[in-house]
């Protein structure tokens, strides 16, 4: 991993940055091209026109870490209204849910019965809920609140981030049990190499071979799905490829990717008959989430440059 992406992601944590940067009108501009808007009427606005172009969308309300049982139940409670402005929009969109956002800091039980409040009204209305994975501290965690929640629900599925030497044993495992509904993408956190692999060949590779594991007959034969969530041709090639020559229709897999990020690509697949779901993030804690998608790419850091330097 570079020492660009490497410090960027280190920033992404700074408080006292996240500060100085969100009070500088550039950066909310720039930070527009990432996400969507600060409430749910610009989400919602966002998400109707992805469908007019052909594409599904997963909704996320940006926050995490959250230190307070109050601030886990308002994010919890803002996810059952997005939930019902979705429904009532007619809206082809699901949600994406971050634990930490919903109290795992905060214990573990506690967690479990509020993000359990978003995936049973989820399953009322027949939509469908993503559990996001955050960094390496809190992967086991997550599984296992993943796994409490599919004990009792079967409309949510999981993340799992291909860098992690961990996580080709991951999808096998929960594959065998029945509950192998994954977004799987490469990582977006700094993760030490003793856990991860580090440069982006080996990362490729580690993605294509999860997503081999899962479009396999005997796993989709269990029920297993993949949303494979990269903006990198090299893996979605791969994909398409291997579906391909195992007759796997465009309809039993999807493709991801993030809000702005990509949009020529998105539309191309679109039109050659793949489904295509973008991430639409908003809300006000749009910092961390903002740095990350700076560190992903070069280009993304050089346009904010020079768009501060200019203002």
């Amino acid at each position: 991993m570079s020492l660009m992406r490497t410090t960027l992601i280190a920033l992404s944590r700074s408080r006292g940055l996240q500060d100085l940067i969100v009070r500088v009108p550039v950066s909310r501009r720039m930070a527009r091209r990432f996400v969507s808007g600060e409430t749910l009427e610009e989400a919602l606005a966002a998400v109707l026109n992805l469908n007019r172009q052909g594409m599904l969308a997963t909704l996320d309300h940006l926050g995490e870490n959250v230190t307070s049982h109050a601030e886990a139940i308002a994010a919890a409670d803002e996810y059952l209204l997005a939930l019902e402005a979705l429904q009532q929009a007619g809206a082809r969109c699901n949600v994406s849910v971050k634990l930490t956002q919903m109290g795992l800091d905060l214990g573990e039980d506690f967690c479990f019965s509020n993000v359990s409040r978003i995936v049973r009204r989820a399953a009322e209305l027949g939509n469908f809920v993503r559990i996001d994975m955050e960094g390496s501290p809190y992967t086991a965690r997550t599984l296992a609140i993943y796994r409490r929640l599919r004990r009792q629900f079967a409309n949510c599925g999981i993340v799992i981030q291909a860098y992690l030497h961990r996580s080709q044993a991951d999808v096998e495992a929960l594959i065998a049990e029945g509950i192998g509904h994954f977004r799987l993408c490469k990582g977006a956190y700094d993760e030490p190499a003793s856990i991860a692999y580090r440069d982006r060949p080996t990362v490729t590779r580690a993605l294509n071979a999860l997503v081999c594991t899962c479009l396999a007959p005997e796993s989709r034969a269990r029920g297993a799905y993949a949303a494979v969530a990269s903006h990198d041709e090299e893996v979605i090639n791969f994909t398409a490829a291997y579906a391909y020559h195992h007759d796997i229709p465009p309809t039993a897999y999807e493709f991801q990717m993030l809000y702005g990020i990509r949009r020529e690509l998105q539309a191309a697949l679109v039109r050659r008959g793949y489904q295509m779901r973008i991430y639409v993030p908003y809300g006000t804690h749009w910092y961390p989430y903002f740095m990350r998608r700076l560190a992903e790419r070069p280009a993304n850091l050089l346009f904010f440059l020079r768009a501060l330097v200019g203002d």
